[in-house]
């Protein structure tokens, strides 16, 4: 079994409405509160990188799974969305939907498509950011595979 190790480094030198910093390998960011949540809008926020944090899993995962299956294809893009819920002052991240545009290769034919769609919905449930949040964060997948 092989482990692996990340670090970050924080640094948030004062209250709620300040900007603070975060560096982890490649990853150098200002962070603060959204501007939804009446903060100043600085840099990112936690939101936002568990949202990036499961839509790159995600379609990094994809992408090997089309790769491993040799399933060509003309592009693979994606949008996501983070639903966070406010009441009563708890905040709580509800649900993430990832909405992958799949384009397969011009004489692509019903067996590519069957199994887009199939490795769209396995890399959903076999990305390791998905199985982390898994019963605290609903992850819902609509995806979109066309013809080029």
């Amino acid at each position: 079994m092989a482990l692996h190790s990340f670090h970050l480094t924080a640094d948030w030198p004062g209250n709620r409405n300040d900007v603070g910093t975060i560096e982890s390998g490649n990853l150098k960011t200002q962070i603060s509160i959204p501007p939804e949540m009446d903060g100043p809008g600085v840099g990112t926020n936690p939101d936002e990188m568990l949202l990036g944090a499961a839509a790159t899993c995600y379609i990094i995962t994809l992408a090997a799974m089309m790769e491993r299956s040799k399933l060509a294809k003309e592009s693979l893009t994606m949008e996501s969305e983070g639903i966070v819920e406010v009441e009563n002052g708890v905040i709580t991240y509800k649900k993430i939907i990832h909405r992958p545009k799949v384009v397969l290769s011009a004489d692509a034919g019903e067996k590519e498509f069957k199994l887009a769609h199939k490795l769209a919905e396995k890399a959903e449930s076999s990305c390791m950011i998905t199985r982390a949040i898994q019963g605290n964060v609903a992850v819902e997948l609509e995806a979109d595979i066309t013809r080029a």
